[in-house]
């Protein structure tokens, strides 16, 4: 089953705008400590959500993660188009803290918006030596 995000309403303006391109932009994806609660209208860009991304340390980089293999698919069957991608992941050399989210950002945009965000409906703490993956990321836009 795929991941889907909720989407920020600031994306689907920044695309409406055609400030943003799924296929050529560059996207991150950054883990949100457990107390982060997704706002679609507040938590537009970066800067509004930086506070709640985890430290950097034991395995986990800032702002680092590229979605890799960005690819775009029209879904006549389901009428959407959705941009899937590689599934992103990262191995702990030390505990990493217990992460409850994750946020796509584009770092192309001159704010780093916010696309959207995944909410795992859990927490989850990455065990030193162990590797924390996220799986079947998608964007579907209807």
């Amino acid at each position: 089953m795929a991941v889907v995000l909720t989407l920020s309403n600031h994306y689907k303006y920044q695309k409406a705008k055609k400030l943003i391109d799924l296929s050529a932009d560059s996207l991150i994806i950054i883990l949100m400590k457990t107390t982060f609660a997704f706002d679609k209208d507040a938590d537009a860009t970066l800067s509004d959500v930086t506070a709640d991304q985890i430290a950097t340390g034991d395995g986990y980089t800032q702002d680092t993660k590229a979605l890799a293999n960005l690819v775009l698919t029209e879904d006549d069957a389901l009428d959407r188009a959705y941009m899937s991608c590689d599934d992103p992941s990262w191995t702990a050399s030390g505990d990493i803290p217990s992460v409850g989210a994750a946020i796509i950002y584009d770092d192309d945009t001159s704010d780093d918006t916010v696309i959207g965000c995944i909410d795992f409906g859990a927490n989850y703490t990455i065990a030193s030596g162990t590797t924390f993956k996220i799986e079947d990321i998608i964007i579907a836009e209807e």
